[in-house]
């Protein structure tokens, strides 16, 4: 086991973070965890492996968590990426992180394309990481100290495409709704600052909003939401996908 890793991970709901912690804790006796939705990223070197962890949006890692990431050089220390998709599927994402993170001078060793709970859509993937998908995890974990151990440093290959899959807007965002106690917890999170307070009323600037949903997650009340009729199309559109079990995919 290594004794330290960095983590840095974009998890607006939570199951990027678990997905994540799951590996870490398996590999490294202390994590160092940067929350990329909340702060700056900064590597000084002083761990023993990198651990870069983000959630799949249609395809695509989110372009706010990329580019914090990109200001890093990492000068050569060993890397391991992760992506966590809701089910349907995570295309391009895993090229892409792979990609940011070796422009961010890291060496990629080992990536993985990990399933959690949809953010949108909670049926779909309901209750991952479950602790199949974490002692999964964990032996993955094992694998990567293998290689390392033996001076394996060969590069990974992954699925995905280049160009990258273009990536549309949203003509939406979160609501609040009427029970709403305006205490600011949805605002305080918002990774890409789309939110504010006005006059104590929540406002949300669509073209800046990425759908996320970390203040849908945050809400004590959980009266934050979509619109209803967005989320019965959303469900309607991922009904074939609630009983659809994917396995984790790892890649060494």
């Amino acid at each position: 086991m290594f004794n330290t890793v960095q983590f840095y991970y974009f998890s607006p709901t939570g199951g990027t973070k678990a997905c994540g912690e799951s590996f870490c804790k398996a590999i490294a006796a202390n994590v160092k965890a940067v929350n990329l939705g909340l702060e700056e990223a900064a590597f000084n070197g002083d761990c023993d492996l990198a651990v870069f962890a983000m959630p799949v949006f249609a395809g695509r890692i989110p372009a706010v968590a990329a580019e914090k990431l990109s200001a890093l050089n990492g000068n050569g220390t060993k890397a391991v990426t992760l992506v966590v998709y809701g089910v349907r599927a995570y295309e391009d994402a895993l090229l892409e992180l792979n990609n940011v993170v070796k422009e961010a001078n890291f060496t990629v060793v080992a990536s993985a394309a990990l399933v959690a709970q949809h953010s949108i859509v909670p049926a779909v993937g309901q209750g991952r990481p479950n602790e199949e998908d974490k002692a999964s995890i964990a032996a993955f974990a094992q694998q990567v100290m293998a290689k390392l151990a033996s001076g394996d440093v060969s590069p990974v290959t992954v699925p995905g495409n280049f160009p990258y899959r273009e990536v549309g807007s949203m003509p939406f965002t979160p609501i609040c709704l009427p029970a709403c106690g305006k205490c600011g917890a949805c605002v305080a999170v918002c990774p890409t600052k789309a939110m504010v307070m006005d006059n104590e009323c929540v406002k949300t600037d669509v073209d800046t909003c990425i759908l996320c949903m970390a203040c849908t997650a945050a809400c004590p009340k959980k009266v934050r939401v979509l619109p209803p009729a967005v989320q019965e199309n959303m469900n309607e559109k991922m009904a074939a996908l609630v009983s659809v079990h994917r396995e984790n995919e790892y890649f060494l």
